[in-house]
């Protein structure tokens, strides 16, 4: 697909990998409505692509993108600005650290944001785009949902059951003119990572140095850019650290070896320093 003179939709698009599609959907022609929980956030960077595209290409919104009432609205608010979503980047998400330890609601909270939030809004979208043969659904999972991640049990779940939905959504609707793209990058220059990188908690910490020692850390723009080329080829797999394919080769080819292999990593990330 290409994306200019289409109608877009990025969650989580305040900062970050979110902020970074917006602007890129932007500049290839795209309108896009923006919404972030943080609606100041989400304002900023719609107004950031108009200034860069000198014209009224995007619109933000304060949203949950877990909320369908919510999903409706951006649905909505989408219509009346530019026209029929045509794109819609579920790029929201939330990495909570913990195990066994987390809540009963940080578990509920972390489905709900990281997959939840993909089905609600394709159980919207879908039935439109088959009607009229055309739709695009970008998933934003992450490296974790391919191999998984130390130090949050709940993010490598919801990023596995996120790739699993994507792959569901494709192989449903891909002959129906639905097309769909999943992300699955390592390290992003990201509010995110950082926190994981800077927390006291030593699981947090680890989650957070397992990902920058893993490979390059990119920035939110060159992620971006790997995202609209994968939607122009109509790929699914979007890796912009392309060592995660081999990494997630040599997973299935010897599983227990590759288990065995990230248990000393994580027993190497969590020795107290000499």
């Amino acid at each position: 697909m290409r994306v200019a003179g289409k109608v877009a939709v990025v969650t989580g698009g305040g900062g970050g990998i979110g902020a970074a599609l917006a602007a890129a959907l932007a500049g290839a022609g795209a309108r896009v409505v923006v919404s972030d929980v943080d609606g100041a956030a989400a304002d900023r960077v719609a107004a950031e692509a108009d200034a860069a595209a000198g014209a009224h290409v995007a619109v933000g919104a304060a949203a949950d993108a877990a909320d369908a009432t919510a999903i409706a609205g951006l649905i909505a608010l989408a219509e009346r600005e530019f026209g029929p979503v045509d794109v819609y980047c579920a790029n929201a998400g939330i990495g909570p650290k913990g195990g066994l330890d987390a809540t009963e609601d940080e578990w509920d909270r972390t489905i709900d944001v990281n997959v939840r939030a993909h089905v609600r809004a394709a159980k919207l979208l879908v039935p439109g785009w088959l009607e009229r043969g055309e739709g695009y659904f970008v998933a934003t999972a992450s490296a974790a949902g391919l191999l998984t991640q130390i130090g949050s049990a709940a993010y490598a779940v919801s990023k596995h059951a996120a790739v699993g939905f994507a792959e569901w959504l494709s192989i449903t609707y891909g002959d129906r003119g639905v097309r769909v793209s999943c992300l699955c990058p390592m390290g992003v220059d990201t509010d995110m990572l950082r926190a994981a990188t800077t927390s006291d908690d030593p699981m947090g910490a680890a989650a957070g140095r397992s990902v920058v020692e893993a490979g390059s850390v990119l920035q939110p723009a060159e992620v971006a850019e790997s995202v609209l080329a994968a939607i122009d080829d109509e790929r699914f797999l979007v890796l912009p650290h392309p060592e995660v394919l081999e990494m997630y080769r040599r997973k299935g080819s010897d599983y227990d070896r590759w288990l065995r292999g990230m248990r000393r990593y994580q027993a190497s990330l969590l020795a107290p320093e000499s």
